[in-house]
């Protein structure tokens, strides 16, 4: 059988655990006869935690024509399929054939201000807050149609890959990954005689346009952009859904999100 994936580039963190595997790992490669390149790969491998491969997503701009993998060489590595021990294991599955590949929903943000647009795509989440980390007040739209008037700390809008993530620590919920779905958590909600917010988070379908609409006085905010912060002045509103870009992530064929689950989160 022709062997699927034969050019492959390498990401690694800049730390001495990372670096020291990533030499081995490409010792192992090239024995199988894989070349270790840095243009036209077939396959991305990123080397180290989960930064490491939300790193390797931006630098290959989403690319859907790549199929990306991360070995865990980090901590908790919830994006990281593959331990370090199994590297020798995983490149004979490679080599083989023997994986699958799974379609990752990615979002799509547009945000609109001083006459300005700015377009960005995020693997886990965007989080919206006032610019001086004061209230921040937002109408909260789904295909136009108002579903509450936020006020609190912030919200946060993660994808089904983020959901384990950022979202988690709001008290947001797992999703699958396989569901392409957005979900909108609230950072400290305010709730009294004066305001009235949902508690809980909210998921939203792959085909719905959620629209972030900031209060005219309170228009200046702090985006974070999986993790990457930027301040937008006199914001109009802010655009989000599930993109039709696809990111494809390898899977060894016996891969379980539940299994990931219960192993990253209650072992």
């Amino acid at each position: 059988m022709k062997r699927i994936i034969n050019r492959i580039k390498l990401f690694s963190n800049n730390n001495d655990k990372s670096r020291t595997f990533e030499q081995k790992i490409k010792e192992q490669l090239i024995e199988k006869g894989f070349e270790i390149v840095d243009s036209n790969y077939d396959l991305a491998i990123a080397i180290g935690g989960d930064g490491s491969f939300l790193r390797m997503i931006k630098n290959n701009s989403f690319n859907s024509n790549i199929y990306y993998i991360g070995i865990n060489a980090g901590t908790l590595g919830f994006l990281q399929e593959i331990k370090i021990d199994e590297s020798q294991k995983f490149i004979e599955k490679l080599n083989n054939n023997e994986f699958r590949i799974d379609e990752i929903g990615v979002q799509e943000t547009e945000v609109f201000y001083n006459n300005e647009t700015s377009k960005f795509y995020t693997l886990n989440e965007i989080v919206v807050r006032d610019k001086e980390l004061n209230t921040t007040v937002i109408d909260v739209n789904i295909d136009g149609e108002l579903l509450e008037k936020f006020v609190g700390d912030g919200l946060l809008v993660s994808t089904s890959i983020g959901s384990t993530a950022y979202n988690l620590s709001f008290g947001g919920s797992i999703i699958y990954s396989s569901l392409h779905t957005l979900q909108i958590t609230p950072v400290a909600p305010l709730n009294n005689k004066s305001y009235r917010n949902l508690l809980n988070s909210v998921v939203i379908p792959e085909n719905k346009k959620i629209t972030l609409i900031p209060d005219k006085s309170k228009n200046n905010l702090l985006i974070s952009v999986d993790g990457e912060n930027s301040i937008y002045d006199n914001v109009e509103k802010i655009e989000t859904s599930v993109s039709n870009k696809k990111i494809k992530c390898l899977r060894m064929n016996n891969y379980d999100y539940t299994k990931i689950i219960n192993d990253k989160f209650l072992k």
